[in-house]
């Protein structure tokens, strides 16, 4: 752990290498680090030269002691000596972050730097090599081979189906005597997966599976979401909002009346809405100017249909990608509006801690540009709710989730019927 009134003092090279066709096939098969979409993005190698709890997304936490993740990110990299001829988005100094949904949350909210990165982006490739000034770089590369396959077990959680679905009543309750206008509500799986298990066979899956989601594996949490909550990059910020869902057709006459149906469902464009304009006021102070579009878009992904819209602008200040997440988590997509209600409803609701699930999950760099998602479509390994629950000499704990927005007119069979489908990716992976 590193003491952050006294952070490290970090050296950065990063050099351009020959292409890689397999980033993962060098990384820890144990505990990997990846951030990947269509075959790039970063994968860190070898333990972390820093890693380090934040107070959350939020600047300030209950115990007053830890600094806030942008702030620790900024203490790490005012004194780092960087050396990047390459300048990629992506090269230099990086961390990997998985933060906690809720600031109450017993999951803590960590950044990670390893001792190196391996990285792709448009045909080219490159390693970063990190260390302290009292260090030495990390060992040469080198591949590990892929374990054996290996599949997991799974099963209700805390909140099975007919919970689930009295909890979407109890939501409604709630909407119609106007404590909220929308809440999202998750339930989840619990089971194991075997102990010493090749975790990169899951990134692989989900990667390969999931091409256009961000497919990310951070501190144990591993998924493919199709969420982007923010992307810095030379000033330039992008993120794109989904909300609203419908499964794909059975066929294709099915599948775009299922396309048409989503896109004219006035339970979802409401549910949209709400998730557009709270990302819209989140980044607005921040921002020279903000656009969205003015209607949402299909999106098609393998498995079902989503609401989607693109949002863009020029940052107007100096904030950095964390700053940027402080302010957009938690968004009307996994929580609700208003915000500090839809929390506590959840809370109320919920009888389980998300930990990391709908937290946001990605990397940052030197500059503040980074690449950040909505913790969606995956599972944490080594769940902490489930420690001290049976017996895992031979295995080890997964816990996975997924959600459904609830607002006015909601069905709580298909709020149900919609966590099924969202809990396919991982769980397809995880089989």
């Amino acid at each position: 752990m590193t003491d952050l009134s006294r952070p490290p003092r970090l050296v950065a090279e990063t050099r351009e290498i020959d292409p890689i066709d397999d980033l993962l096939a060098f990384a820890d098969p144990h505990s990997p680090l990846a951030w990947l979409r269509r075959s790039d993005g970063i994968v860190g190698l070898g333990g972390p030269v820093a890693g380090f709890e934040v107070g959350g997304v939020t600047p300030a936490v209950d115990d007053g002691v830890r600094p806030s993740a942008a702030d620790a990110w900024r203490a790490i990299c005012a004194d780092a000596e960087i050396d990047d001829p390459v300048g990629l988005h992506g090269t230099g100094l990086v961390a990997f972050g998985a933060l906690a949904f809720d600031s109450r949350s017993r999951s803590s909210s960590r950044l990670v730097v390893p001792r190196s990165i391996l990285g792709r982006r448009e045909g080219r490739a490159w390693i970063t090599r990190i260390r302290s000034t009292t260090g030495s770089f990390g060992e040469p590369l080198t591949t590990v081979p892929y374990g054996p396959y290996w599949s997991a077990t799974l099963g209700p959680g805390a909140l099975d189906p007919e919970g689930y679905q009295a909890a979407v009543r109890a939501a409604l309750d709630a909407i119609a005597a106007g404590e909220v206008g929308k809440v999202v509500l998750a339930r989840d799986l619990i089971g194991t997966v075997p102990a010493g298990a090749d975790l990169r066979r899951l990134v692989r899956a989900l990667a390969s599976g999931y091409p256009d989601t961000w497919t990310f594996a951070v501190e144990g949490l591993i998924g493919a979401s199709p969420e982007t909550l923010v992307t810095v990059s030379g000033g330039a910020v992008t993120a794109r909002v989904l909300a609203g869902t419908f499964p794909r057709g059975a066929d294709a006459d099915d599948d775009a009346a299922a396309s048409i149906a989503l896109e004219h469902s006035d339970k979802d464009l409401d549910e949209h809405r709400y998730a557009v304009q709270s990302v819209l006021d989140a980044l607005a102070p921040h921002l020279r100017s903000v656009r969205a579009d003015d209607e949402p878009f299909a999106l098609e992904l393998p498995n079902l249909w989503h609401l989607a819209t693109d949002v863009a602008g020029e940052l107007a200040d100096h904030a950095s990608a964390l700053d940027l997440v402080a302010s957009l988590h938690p968004t009307a997509a996994v929580a609700g509006t208003p915000t500090d209600a839809a929390i506590e409803l959840i809370r109320r609701l919920e009888p389980f801690d998300r930990g990391r699930y709908a937290g946001p999950v990605g990397w940052v760099d030197a500059n503040g540009d980074g690449e950040w998602a909505i913790a969606l479509r995956c599972a944490q390994i080594g769940a902490e709710p489930m420690r001290g629950h049976g017996d895992y000499s031979d295995t080890v704990p997964v816990v996975a989730h997924a959600g459904a927005g609830i607002v006015a007119g909601s069905d709580p069979e298909t709020e149900l019927l919609e966590t099924r489908v969202k809990f396919r990716p991982i769980v397809d992976a995880l089989a």
